[in-house]
């Protein structure tokens, strides 16, 4: 049953599945947050009207995205297709015909988690990473300086930080943080600058976003765990 995966309360993203915009609608390029109202069916469900930066997104009948569900039991995908949308008790509601099975979402690392950690990194050369690649002990005996920064979203797959210099796009860096529920811990990972752009709000901040290139499968799932978990006590709070 469709309950034995999700739950009213569950945050649901929705992204256009290429169909619904044209290629250069800069809604085809956006994930939506959102909300799982009620269950109305096994192939219908009812959500809360998307919001991006305090405005509602009016999302058109007849649109088809693909959902990724914060369920239960972890995360869960499937397709689907706007088939109402209405305002109730003065709130918006979407409904929604899943046009696909449910399945468990495998590339859980590409789901990010907003927070606020310290980021120590430098770049790293080409030697550097093919040394690592054949001997992780290399990076723990280095002792380079670094330089700080601020996390404001982790995953399993790479982070976003925000600092007062930049990087170059495409340049390798190695980073370093710490988690909170394991603080004693380093994790250490090879990362690959994906996009870099200065804040309009704040001049001379520069935001990165990077993915993992090199980086200790334990690890990696220490930081999934992490999010999954504070996922859950967020949710725990909200009911």
């Amino acid at each position: 049953m469709l309950s034995d995966y999700i739950s009213p309360g569950n945050r649901v993203e929705l992204k256009a599945n290429g169909r619904t915009w044209l290629n250069d609608d800069e809604r085809s390029k956006k994930i939506y947050n959102s909300k799982i109202s009620d269950i109305l069916s096994e192939d219908k469900i009812e959500i809360l009207m998307p919001m991006d930066k305090g405005k509602l997104i009016l999302l058109p009948v007849d649109a088809e995205y693909s959902l990724c569900f914060y369920g239960n039991k972890g995360l869960f995908q499937c397709y689907s297709k706007i088939s109402d949308r209405y305002r109730s008790n003065n709130i918006y509601m979407l409904v929604l015909d899943l046009t696909s099975n449910i399945s468990r979402l495998q590339r859980r690392e590409y789901y990010r988690f907003s927070c606020a950690l310290e980021l120590k990194s430098r770049l790293f050369t080409e030697d550097e990473v093919n040394a690592v690649k054949y001997n992780w002990s290399y990076m723990l005996g280095q002792n380079k300086p670094m330089q700080r920064s601020v996390v404001v979203d982790i995953s399993g797959g790479g982070l976003r930080f925000v600092a007062n210099f930049k990087y170059e796009e495409g340049s390798t860096i190695y980073c370093s943080y710490h988690l909170p529920d394991n603080p004693s811990k380093e994790y250490q990972m090879v990362s690959q600058v994906l996009m870099v752009r200065e804040l309009e709000s704040r001049p001379g901040l520069f935001e990165h976003r990077i993915k993992y290139t090199v980086i200790d499968e334990t690890s990696r799932e220490d930081i999934i765990h992490y999010i999954f978990e504070e996922e859950r006590k967020i949710r725990k709070k909200q009911t």
